[in-house]
């Protein structure tokens, strides 16, 4: 399977304009504006380190798995997002490897298909795959 490159990190977060603010101030972070992701259940902006992509993330509702996540952990990293040119191809070829889907292939940001793996299968780590 070939990765094109990180797309991006996924912060979850109870507040996207206060964290932007912080990395703003601290880094020269110049996050996007705040659109919402019906399919995920959440709204997200985009900050631009230099071409690399940093999303915040928050709940639009109480069953959001970002709220589950927030309740257990706080504000902090939840995923890295690895851009694929096909996404049922690279889904495939996981699966031969044993690694599943957490659900089905859905509608992320800008309207790309994402899917997210069992993170039992990725040394623990939430990755979030993204079709170009």
């Amino acid at each position: 399977m070939k990765i094109n490159k990180i797309d991006h990190i996924s912060i979850a977060v109870k507040d996207i304009k206060a964290l932007g603010k912080i990395f703003s101030d601290l880094f020269g972070a110049n996050f996007g504006p705040e659109q919402e992701v019906p399919d995920q259940k959440v709204k997200v902006a985009f900050g631009n380190f230099n071409g690399s992509k940093l999303e915040l993330t928050a709940p639009t509702s109480s069953d959001s798995p970002i709220s589950k996540f927030l309740e257990k952990r706080g504000d902090g990293l939840h995923h890295i997002c690895l851009e694929v040119d096909n996404l049922e191809k690279s889904l495939q070829e996981l699966k031969q490897k044993g690694v599943e889907p957490l659900g089905k292939i859905s509608t992320g940001s800008y309207g790309k298909k994402i899917v997210f793996l069992d993170l039992k299968k990725t040394g623990g780590v939430l990755i979030e795959l993204k079709e170009k």
